[in-house]
């Protein structure tokens, strides 16, 4: 059993979960979203006095609370007792070819080290990338009415017009971001 839960699991399972999550959402009647977990959590410290977005009833989004918490103890324990130590990231050769071109090392994890290595990371560039990168979503998720997630998963699983035009010009920001400013930055 727990070789089985130590290996990646294939696409269809991983389809099928999030599929009954969001039958199982859209029968009560909730939606799919990470982006109104700030707001929650802005609400609970106090926020709504000072401005009126985060003036709202709170206790009525506990249980995306519990699935944000959920969410993080479950990469934890994913990332801790389930990932063997000399598993490595299969990526593929074009992959490899495509990243070089742009300006990135040859991966050797999931995550570039020319962003999120310590030494990176706390260097001014790339403190500033991080930064305005994060300020840039923030902003994004606010204006689009909610997050990649939100609008993917949960808009269009509920055929809304404004997360399909949402995550249309995710994708379209994805695309400006890979083949205009990433070679930029690290060309």
């Amino acid at each position: 059993m727990i070789e089985f839960l130590i290996q990646p699991w294939s696409w269809w399972f991983s389809g099928l979960v999030i599929s009954s999550i969001m039958f199982l959402l859209l029968f009560f009647g909730k939606s799919f979203g990470f982006s109104a977990n700030l707001r929650t959590m802005c609400s609970i410290a106090g926020a709504g006095k000072k401005v009126k977005f985060f003036d709202f009833d709170w206790k009525k989004q506990t249980w995306n609370l519990v699935f944000l918490v959920g969410a993080i103890i479950g990469g934890f324990i994913a990332n801790q007792f389930l990932s063997p130590d000399d598993y490595a990231v299969a990526i593929s050769e074009n992959t490899i070819s495509d990243l070089s071109k742009l300006g990135f090392e040859a991966p050797t994890s999931i995550q570039p080290s020319e962003l999120f290595s310590n030494e990176n990371a706390f260097s001014l560039k790339g403190f500033l990338i991080l930064s305005i990168g994060g300020l840039l979503v923030g902003f994004g998720a606010r204006y689009a009415g909610g997050c990649t997630s939100g609008h993917a998963i949960s808009g269009i699983s509920d055929l809304q017009i404004p997360s399909m035009i949402a995550v249309v010009g995710f994708f379209l920001g994805g695309l400006i971001m890979t083949f205009g400013i990433i070679p930029l930055i690290f060309g």
